[in-house]
């Protein structure tokens, strides 16, 4: 039996799973299991009838908690899977020990294979991959764990915590339910973790995300004095410590005020190349205006696609009164055909409705070099403001998004105000 998705942008896959996330009785639901160096890093997978598509075409969903989103292809070959999220230039294939049958449901299981993710020119991360029928969870309980009455029963709040041996700061963010499942996500000076998902249980916590781009797991033990102490590991190598303790008062550096901006630079001199192939300077006539924001990017960074959302709504809001938006991509491969088709890729998943460029490799000291508007290179995204008489007026390192709450909307309504400042104050541009 042979099933294939067609891949939709990503609004309009949104309006979809809205409907489709209250009922989901009418999916069918997988877990996936990646072989993770730190152990079992799982994810859902929720397979039905695509919307609107011809009988047997089939939509894929990856679940991770308060997020669940549309793969862009999900397709059977036989007994073989095959699941791709092009713009990650991602891509998971199994082999089931049998194709599936007329009673067997949408995909052939169980399956073996591997998830496959382009992380440079000719680089590849790779992990290890098994799918199963859902058992109804994400990680598997502790069958034989022993509850510990003189441990806090639960993770929920705002914990101060420190990543690696140079205790790099964040904040954790979890929301436990009734059930022990638990929703989060950790803030840092470069960006969130977004959405992830898991369990706490007899004094572990465990939480993961996959989002074929990345691949997170969480694993961590409540201590006798009521922190927590775990591991984090990212794909197929990264792997570092991480200590939490709970502060509701946690905070972070302000996203404004970590990147210092050079007093002279000569904005005709920052030529980019266009999707065509042409090379555009920033005093472009398209992109001038009495507020301008130049986005420093990737379409390979998870917080750059969560920021675009964000721009997207600012062209719209403030766009016919004079905002000008425009994205500089630094990309993995240094590959300029292969980047531009990723770049097509990000512009037709998230609905883009704003200029990008072509600026080079994602090398932070790269993008010094060819964007001499600020000093360093902290986080994509990076946005830095500019006034309508070519001064940079503000930069934005980082970026919090959705999954952050509270955090999100504070910066977004730090950015609103920035934006209606300088189109009050006008410019010439020259």
């Amino acid at each position: 039996m042979n099933h294939k998705t067609k891949s939709i942008p990503v609004v309009v896959a949104l309006l979809l799973i809205a409907n489709i996330a209250s009922a989901d009785d009418k999916l069918t639901a997988y877990r996936v299991v990646l072989d993770s160096p730190g152990g079992e890093l799982p994810f859902l997978l929720y397979v039905g009838q695509l919307p609107g598509g011809e009988p047997g075409e089939m939509a894929g969903y990856i679940d991770n908690g308060e997020e669940r989103f549309q793969v862009s292809e999900l397709r059977t070959e036989g007994r073989r899977i095959i699941l791709t999220i092009d713009h990650y230039d991602s891509r998971l294939e199994l082999n089931a020990e049998k194709a599936a049958g007329p009673d067997d449901g949408w995909l052939p299981v169980p399956a073996k294979g591997h998830w496959r993710k382009v992380i440079g020119d000719r680089k590849s991360a790779r992990l290890n991959c098994t799918l199963t029928a859902s058992p109804g969870y994400r990680f598997e309980p502790l069958t034989d764990a022993k509850t510990d009455d003189t441990l806090p029963a639960s993770v929920d709040g705002r914990w101060s915590t420190l990543f690696g041996d140079d205790k790099t700061p964040a904040i954790g963010e979890f929301k436990q339910l009734p059930d022990g499942t638990v929703h989060g996500t950790f803030l840092t000076t470069t960006g969130d973790f977004r959405y992830l998902a898991g369990c706490y249980q007899a004094g572990r916590l465990r939480m993961s995300a996959f989002d074929g781009g990345h691949a997170f797991l969480f694993d961590a033990t409540m201590q006798p004095d009521g922190t927590l102490k775990g591991d984090f590991w990212s794909r197929d190598s990264w792997h570092e410590t991480w200590t939490a303790k709970r502060d509701e008062s946690a905070t972070l550096p302000d996203g404004f005020e970590m990147v210092d901006t050079k007093k002279k630079f000569d904005l005709s001199s920052m030529k980019y190349r266009d999707l065509d192939g042409e090379m555009v300077a920033l005093t472009d006539p398209k992109f001038k205006g009495p507020a301008r924001i130049v986005e420093i990017f990737g379409t390979w960074c998870p917080n750059c696609h969560d920021a675009s959302h964000h721009l997207n709504e600012l062209q719209e809001k403030y766009g016919p009164r004079g905002l000008r938006i425009v994205s500089l991509a630094f990309e993995i491969s240094g590959d300029v055909e292969r980047d531009t088709e990723q770049i097509h890729r990000f512009i037709k998943r998230n609905d883009v409705k704003y200029p990008i460029l072509l600026g080079g490799i994602s090398d932070k000291e790269v993008v010094a070099k060819v964007v001499p508007l600020i000093n360093k290179l902290k986080s994509f995204p990076t946005m830095i403001f500019i006034d309508g008489n070519d001064h940079v007026r503000a930069v934005y390192s980082g970026y919090n998004g959705p999954a952050t709450g509270d955090a999100n909307k504070e910066m977004v309504k730090a950015i609103d105000a920035l934006i209606e400042k300088l189109l009050a104050e006008g410019g010439t541009n020259g």
